[in-house]
């Protein structure tokens, strides 16, 4: 078949959305279809199309279906669309009903459309390859990645802050990679970089470096208001780097009701005192460990590759 993915990302982007289409070109093309990846659909025959996030893909998507009423049209929501456009923007709202089918990342996501679409829904795990080689942990210090572009959604400096409130015998180092996607953000964390002995913002980097500075570290810290289903959080566990997280429906949706390594969103001194006892209790370390061990089947090539191949046989 021939398929267009519509991403708002632009080529060369490390954003999120650009990461997962370029994947799922990937895994597309070695199902044997033919894939072109734009950043807009301008009335091109193909037999299946996927648009990424509702709203911003939405001249696209009417574009399509009214060129090609019939065509299997396929909707990946982003965590913006999932907990804020498809409840409160009229465009997003119509993606939802133009769509034959939707992609979440987690099945949590599910739970946010409306009752009457969720049957539409299918859950589809990022997968992840590890890096290859061994990376051992530093030795003089206990280092947490937060890994992830600086915007205001993601309170990108929170574990800055919360690594501020640890005492002094504290080994913990925070190693922060992603790009400011603002001047206000460069310039608070620069400043947080000069004032914080136990932070360092690496700004952006390849991604096959960003996943080997994460596997040599011992946490992945994610302090997002919302996610859709953070590719951060897979890329750990597959590296198997345990994670902490606020307490949002898409890190529960990927990490389960009763995972222990959450803190309340926005809560610096619970994200420093979950960070304490991470590095100061063994066994609770541990046991952010096995669950986080026990999850690695969910993000294989593998199971990413074979959820799409029976997607589109549904379709």
């Amino acid at each position: 078949m021939n398929i267009f993915i519509i991403t708002p990302a632009p080529t060369h982007s490390r954003k999120g959305n650009r990461v997962t289409a370029v994947r799922w070109a990937r895994i597309l093309r070695g199902l044997g279809h033919q894939v072109r990846i734009q950043q807009e659909y301008h009335g091109e025959r193909c037999d299946v199309m996927v648009a990424l996030h509702a709203r911003r893909s939405h001249p696209s998507i009417k574009r399509c279906r009214d060129a090609h009423p019939d065509l299997p049209l396929i909707l990946a929501l982003t965590g913006t669309d999932l907990y804020g456009d498809i409840h409160n923007d009229i465009s997003a709202q119509e993606s939802l009903d133009l769509a034959s089918a939707f992609i979440v990342l987690q099945p949590m996501g599910i739970q946010e459309l409306p009752p009457k679409l969720r049957h539409k829904a299918h859950v589809i795990y990022q997968s992840v390859r590890r890096p290859p080689g061994i990376f051992g942990p530093k030795c003089d210090a206990f280092e947490v990645c937060v890994l992830g572009h600086l915007r205001p959604v993601k309170d990108p400096l929170r574990t800055a802050q919360a690594v501020r409130l640890l005492p002094a015998s504290s080994k913990m180092q925070v190693v922060h990679i992603g790009q400011a996607l603002s001047e206000e953000m460069q310039r608070q964390a620069e400043a947080e970089q000069t004032s914080n002995r136990r932070y360092q913002w690496l700004d952006e980097l390849p991604r096959w470096k960003a996943l080997r500075i994460l596997a040599r570290t011992r946490l992945l810290v994610l302090t997002s208001e919302m996610e859709g289903g953070a590719n951060a959080v897979s890329e750990a566990i597959v590296c198997s780097v345990p994670v902490i997280s606020s307490r949002i429906s898409g890190s529960i949706g990927m990490l389960g009701h009763d995972y222990p390594g959450y803190f309340p969103a926005g809560d610096t001194q619970a994200l420093a005192n979950l960070l304490l006892k991470a590095e100061q209790d063994e066994g609770f370390y541990a046991t952010l460990k096995v669950c986080c061990d026990h999850l690695k089947h969910l993000f294989t090539p593998e199971k990413e590759r074979e959820t799409w191949k029976n997607l589109l046989k549904d379709l």
